[in-house]
């Protein structure tokens, strides 16, 4: 199984971008996805969380601003990310709880992650 996150890049202050993060291999079924950072020096931090059926959750700082959505067909999520700040400057990790063909335990992964820059 392996996840694969892209989307990430430099992009000014108030900007935009779309982060994606697709999930492979022998999966049975995908449970909850989410979006992680760090920032340099600093703890992984969740950012927003969507379950199964569409129930999302996000982080105080990004409320308002980012929108987390998933397309179960294609095991794959999705990070909108608007207004951006420098504060938003960070690696973005994926995640997936999920079982493997063979099951029956859920087991959780992550993507290998991908550079969010915004400058002032």
């Amino acid at each position: 199984v392996q996840l694969q996150a892209s989307g990430g890049g430099l992009v000014q202050a108030g900007g935009s971008l779309r982060l994606s993060c697709a999930a492979s291999g022998s999966i049975s079924t995908i449970n909850g996805m989410g979006w992680y950072r760090q920032a340099p020096g600093q703890q992984r931090e969740l950012v927003a969380t969507i379950t199964r059926g569409g129930l999302t959750d996000y982080a105080d700082s990004v409320k308002g601003r980012f929108t987390i959505s998933r397309d179960n067909a294609k095991n794959t999520v999705y990070l909108q990310m608007n207004s951006l700040k420098p504060e938003d400057t960070a690696v973005y990790y994926c995640n997936a709880h999920l079982i493997r063909i063979g099951g029956p335990h859920e087991y959780r992964y992550w993507g290998q992650g991908t550079l969010v820059t915004s400058p002032a």
